[in-house]
Order: structure tokens, then sequence, then C-alpha cells
């Protein structure tokens, strides 16, 4: 893995980045809605005169060139705006929210890989039993149920069944004074049911795809080598199958991340968990433009960075793409 190639897909994720702030600001802007009127219906209603008012003091009144112009030069300073309705630099918003984003996403990506690869290293093992068959009825199962629709279950199940963990919010807040222990496991049991919710299809996906990896890897000449050396079990499934049949694994999950940081909003509102997702969804109700376009910037930039991380990995994993 050479420099000229870090460097050249350094380059390739700039260049996408700036399609994406293009794409999403024209696909925001072109979208129904008035921000001014927004704006003036928070402050009880307004005439014609106090829209057009609003309009040039945010900017709203000049040509839709001259205000991508003007947003392109902002993000290449590092300046996403100012919010229309929270009165606030967008990278101030998004600095306060990207923590809880981040540990949700991360929490639920590492669930579903861990559990996932366990789940379908094992059903390898035995792929006609009764383990293997469970873990394709819950991949098809978990593929196809929506996100939001086990965080109600969830949240049903668990506020009026078995009330065992919290349904809403990242911590309680008779311990927000408490020590940073106490608010850490507090925080940790909060997340249990959001990073659940957003692992579980994630988690049938890999637990599936370990599987077939797992069946292919199974079957190769050197596992029966091994085998006939006197490994065990557990070294030969963990030690020499895992470890090439992840490489399809390793490839999933860099390009699921983008599909995580979309599910955390839906996951986020339904939980009520105080990440960028709920900011983008009220952002999204009143029509605030700089915001939403600062966390679809941020999210972007979260996702090709996942992608590069990916990429990077792979060639390092793979010995056949090391010195290319």
């Amino acid at each position: 893995m050479t420099a000229s190639y870090i460097l050249r897909r350094v380059g390739y994720g700039l260049l996408l980045m700036l399609g994406v702030v293009v794409l999403n600001f024209l696909l925001i802007r072109l979208a129904p809605g008035d921000p001014a009127v927004v704006i003036a219906g928070e402050m009880g209603g307004a005439t014609e005169e106090v829209l057009a008012s609003i309009r040039a003091d945010y900017g709203l009144d000049k040509p839709l060139s001259t205000q991508l112009w003007i947003y392109i030069s902002g993000v290449a300073t590092g300046d996403l705006g100012d919010s229309f309705f929270f009165n606030q630099p967008v990278s101030s918003l998004i600095a306060l929210r990207v923590g809880p984003t981040i540990l949700l996403v991360i929490t639920a990506q590492i669930l579903s890989i861990v559990l996932g690869v366990f789940l379908g290293v094992i059903a390898a093992r035995k792929p006609n039993g009764i383990l293997s068959g469970f873990v394709s009825i819950f991949a098809t199962i978990g593929y196809a149920v929506p996100v939001f629709w086990t965080g109600i279950m969830l949240i049903i199940l668990f506020a009026s069944v078995l009330p065992v963990f919290p349904v809403e919010g990242m911590q309680s807040v008779k311990l927000r004074d408490a020590s940073l222990w106490i608010k850490t496991l507090d925080i940790a049991h909060h997340l249990v049911l959001p990073a659940f919710t957003l692992a579980i299809i994630y988690l049938a996906q890999y637990a599936r795809l370990s599987r077939a990896s797992m069946l292919e890897v199974l079957s190769s000449d050197y596992i029966r080598t091994a085998r006939a050396k006197g490994a065990s079990e557990g070294s030969v499934l963990f030690k020499h199958a895992l470890r090439n049949a992840a490489l399809p694994i390793l490839t999933v999950a860099g390009l699921q991340f983008g599909n995580l940081i979309s599910g955390a909003l839906l996951v986020e509102t339904v939980f009520n968990w105080p990440g960028m997702g709920r900011l983008a969804f009220d952002s999204i109700l009143r029509r605030d433009y700089p915001t939403i376009l600062g966390v679809l910037f941020f999210a972007s930039a979260m996702v090709v960075i996942a992608n590069l991380i990916t990429d990077l990995s792979y060639r390092w994993a793979d010995p056949r793409l090391r010195g290319r």
C-alpha cells in the first residue's frame, strides 16, 4: 500500500464530497416549502414585506447559483452557516449532537458484526443443523422488518410488559449530577434498545454472509490439512477459516456504515435519542436549510471516511493487494 494510492483515494473522496454538497444543496432548495414562512409563523404571522425582509436577512432572495457558491465557499473554510431556527452556528449544533450519534452507530456496528459473525460461524459448522436453519430464518425476518417497527415493538415490550430498559432519551435527569461511572452505566442502560434496534437488520445480514463465506472456506484444501494435522475445531473455525472468510464481511461492513447512519435517523426519532438524526428530523419540519445541509454534509463525510478506512483495511488484510 503506497502513499500515492492513499493520496489518490483521499482525492477521490474530496471530489465525491463536492458532488454530494452540490446535489444536497440543489435538492433541498428545490423541495417545496419556504423557510421565511416557517420563521414568520413562529412569530405569529407576517405580511409580504416582513417575509421579503426575512428572505433578505438569510440570503434567500439571491439567485440559486449565488447561494450555492456562497455555501460551497463557506464549507471549504469550515463554515456551515447559521441555523434559521436555532440562531446558532450549524457546526456548534452538530458538535453537540455528533457524539450520541457516533456512540449509537459504532455500538450497533460492533454488536451486529460480533453477534452476526459468531452466529454465521456456528451455523456453518453444521450447515444442515437446526442452528443453521434458525440463522437463515432469522436473517430473512431481520432483513425484512423495518427498523422503526422493531423500535416501536421494543418500546411496547419494555415499557408495558417488561419494564427493564429505558425507552427514551440518553440519560436519566436525576443522575446528571452523579459520578462519571454511574452516568456511564446509565447511558449504557439507555443505549441497549436503540443499539439493538439499529443492529438487528445488519446482524442478520452478517450472520447469513458469514455463514455462506465460511461454508466456502471450510471446503478448501488447507482446512482439510489443518484438521488432518490434529488442529482443534475451534482453531480451525476461528483461526484458519474465519481469517479468510472475513474479507467479504469487512467490505460489506464498510459499505453498510452509510445505511447505519441513515437508519440512525429513524431510531433516534423513535427513542428520542439526542443525536444528529433527531436534529435532522426537527430541521426538516422547520425548513431549516443550513442545519439540514450541515447534517447531510457531516453524515456524508463520515461515510466517505468509513469507506476509505474499509478500502485501506481490505488491502492490508489481503496480502495480494498490499503492494499495489
